[in-house]
């Protein structure tokens, strides 16, 4: 089974809240909430892909001293097997923007369960609740 590394972030903003975007029409598992991020692409770190990530979807920067490693998911899917390091970030420039579509949302953490999200996302939500 091919496995798949894909970085994501849970963005915190001043009043604790963690932005979520929603997955567009035409993508896989389209209309569910996840945490912003994206596939690491071949000699790039799991924190690169993440700040080109946000550059690219959200249109913030950040950087690598500001991403700490909170837990990971590791999900078998049908057709290949995720693997996924959760980031948190409370620090960066500019403020998120939807630049493919998605839908975003400052969610407070007890209420982040309350968000359809695709399989490998959904435990993630008690560890960052907890955390919080």
């Amino acid at each position: 089974m091919n496995i798949v590394l894909v970085s994501a972030v849970a963005l915190i903003d001043p009043d604790g809240r963690v932005l979520l975007a929603q997955r567009p029409e035409g993508k896989s598992m389209a209309g569910l909430w996840e945490f912003p991020g994206g596939k690491v692409e071949p000699g790039e770190t799991p924190e690169a892909a993440l700040i080109r990530e946000l550059q690219e979807e959200l249109g913030i920067d950040t950087w690598t001293s500001c991403l700490a490693p909170l837990t990971f998911a590791s999900h078998a899917y049908e057709t290949f097997h995720l693997l996924m390091p959760l980031f948190v970030c409370r620090k960066w420039h500019g403020q998120p923007v939807a630049r493919e579509g998605q839908a975003l949302n400052w969610v407070r953490p007890l209420n982040l369960k309350d968000y359809p999200m695709p399989p490998a996302d959904v435990p993630l939500v008690a560890v960052l609740r907890d955390w919080l």
